[in-house]
This record gives C-alpha cells, sequence and structure tokens, in this order.
C-alpha cells in the first residue's frame, strides 16, 4: 500500500513537472515572438501580432508556476515593458500626424460671404465699454451709441480710458468670424479693430487706431476714405455704392478684414486687407460727431 501510494505521488509529480517544463518552454518561444516584435517598425504588424500573443497559455497552478519559471516570467516582464514603451511611442507619433493632419486643413482659407445675407450669418452685437472713452465722448442707446460733446463729462479714472485722443473701444472681442454695421453722421471718423494692448494714456501715435501696429483703421474725411496701419496711409477709391451705413467683417485666423458701404441688399467694397492677427481684437472708433452700432437681430 504504500509503495503504491509513493509510485503515485512520484507519478503525480512528473506530470506536473512535465506541464511546467512545457509551459517553461511556451513562455521562453513567447518571450523570443516579443523580443522580435519589440524591434518591428510595421505598426499594423505589431497591433496585429500583439493582439495574437497577448492571448495566454494554458492555465497552471500559479503557485507551482512562480516558484519554477520565476526566470521565464522575468524575461517576460521586460520584453512587456519594450513593448509597452514601442505601443506609447506609436500611439505619440499617429496623434502627432493626426494634430498635422487637422492644422492643414484648418489653415485652408474659408470662402468669404458674398451677399449681405450671407454677411449676416456671422452678424455680432457689440457694445461699447464706458470705461475706455474719452470724457469727450457721450454712450446712450444701452452702449450702442457714441457722441462727441463739448463739454468734458465727469467720467472718474481709468487705466482703460483714452485720456487725449476721443476714442472709445468696444466691451466684447470678434469672435472668429465677425460682422458688423454701424452708421454715422458722415462726419470724419475712424472705423477700427485694435489689440487690447493699445495705449491709452498720451497724444502719440501708439494711442491712436491706425497710427501703430496695434490697430487697422478705415477713415472717413473730407468725403473721402483712407486707410491707416502702423501710421502708413493708403488712399482708396471711392465706393460705387455712398451709403451712411459701413458693414465690417473680420476673419481672424484667416487674416481678412474688409470694410463695405452697405445700402439695403447691396453691399460695396471700400477695402479688404489680409494680414496675420496675433491677438484677440476688439472694434474702436474715433468720433467727431456721431456714430451708432447697428441691431442687426432684426
Amino acid at each position: 500500500m504504500i509503495r503504491d501510494g509513493e509510485k503515485t505521488a512520484v507519478s503525480g509529480a512528473e506530470e506536473r513537472l512535465e506541464r511546467l517544463e512545457q509551459e517553461i518552454n511556451d513562455l521562453r518561444g513567447r518571450n523570443a515572438e516579443l523580443e522580435q516584435l519589440s524591434h518591428t517598425e510595421d505598426h499594423i504588424h505589431f497591433l496585429q501580432s500583439l493582439q495574437s500573443l497577448s492571448v495566454p497559455p494554458g492555465s497552471t497552478d500559479s503557485s507551482s508556476f512562480i516558484s519554477s519559471s520565476q526566470l521565464a516570467f522575468d524575461q517576460l516582464a521586460e520584453s512587456v515593458s519594450r513593448l509597452r514603451d514601442k505601443l506609447q511611442q506609436f500611439c505619440t507619433e499617429e496623434i502627432e500626424m493626426i494634430s498635422s493632419r487637422v492644422r492643414t486643413i484648418s489653415t485652408i482659407p474659408t470662402p468669404q460671404p458674398q451677399t449681405r445675407e450671407q454677411f449676416l450669418q456671422y452678424s455680432q452685437q457689440f457694445t461699447l465699454d464706458p470705461n475706455t472713452a474719452h470724457n469727450r465722448l457721450v454712450l446712450s442707446e444701452g452702449n450702442t451709441a457714441v457722441e462727441y460733446k463739448r463739454s468734458v463729462q465727469p467720467y472718474p479714472d481709468h487705466p482703460d480710458r483714452f485720456d487725449v485722443w476721443p476714442q472709445v473701444l468696444c466691451r466684447e472681442s470678434v469672435c472668429g468670424r465677425s460682422y458688423w454695421e454701424l452708421e454715422w453722421s458722415r462726419a470724419s471718423v475712424l472705423i477700427s479693430v485694435s489689440y487690447k494692448s493699445i495705449s491709452r494714456k498720451g497724444s502719440g501715435n501708439e494711442c491712436g487706431f491706425g497710427r501703430n501696429d496695434q490697430s487697422w483703421s478705415l477713415e472717413y474725411s473730407s468725403h473721402s476714405f483712407s486707410f491707416y496701419h502702423n501710421n502708413i496711409k493708403t488712399d482708396l477709391p471711392k465706393p460705387s455704392v455712398s451709403s451712411s451705413r459701413i458693414g465690417v467683417y473680420v476673419d481672424h485666423s484667416a487674416g481678412t478684414l474688409s470694410f463695405y458701404s452697405v445700402s439695403d441688399t447691396t453691399m460695396s467694397l471700400i477695402h479688404t486687407l489680409h494680414t496675420t492677427f496675433t491677438h484677440t481684437l476688439y472694434p474702436g472708433f474715433w468720433v467727431c460727431s456721431r456714430l451708432k452700432l447697428c441691431d442687426l437681430t432684426v
């Protein structure tokens, strides 16, 4: 009886040893495949092979496996670690490639609207910022109208206020593609877009719309239009349609700034500019009479 029990125990141990040796051989084979796979440059083949190698070998007694095949396990762990690094590199390269394609697509210029109806799809309502208004400018109608007055207004001091140039900025910034209209009394005016960083204090060109590299400005004076940027003046021909309403269109990402004379449904181009805007833009105005921002929501 004892001898039969010994034979049974020996036989069982030999079978377990044989299974463990087979699994060790299997793991060594998988380790060799993983080692080879870690050096491949073919990302598709890498992912396909990784998926097939992810299927674990046949199950065994885990305690016996750990105690009998620790070396093979350590080798496998090292290979898996290299594969993880390879997979991370692959994902990073793919993300960079996709991002590059998206940037390329986003730089393709979009067509500019042609009709007033198309422009109105990009209409944006602005209000004038009282903290920026010169003390001879009076705001009204919910801060959508401004008028020049000879009398000085008792405005409090504010770092954003223009203290010499009779100018005012809008509170809201230009959002992407934006269109707005204004009506003025056909006296001298500057219709501008400006970076918020434009200087406010003093009489120098660094504060005047169109007189510096912080702003772009359409000027109407003496029955003619001109354009200013960085204190460079460009005389403009008279538009085919004469109107007291001006439309302004900005495509910030495309670097487009356009001015139109608007009459009913007719739009006559006054001037268009293609440049690169590096900061957020704000509409602004130099006023010596009266100007009103139009409500395009009605």
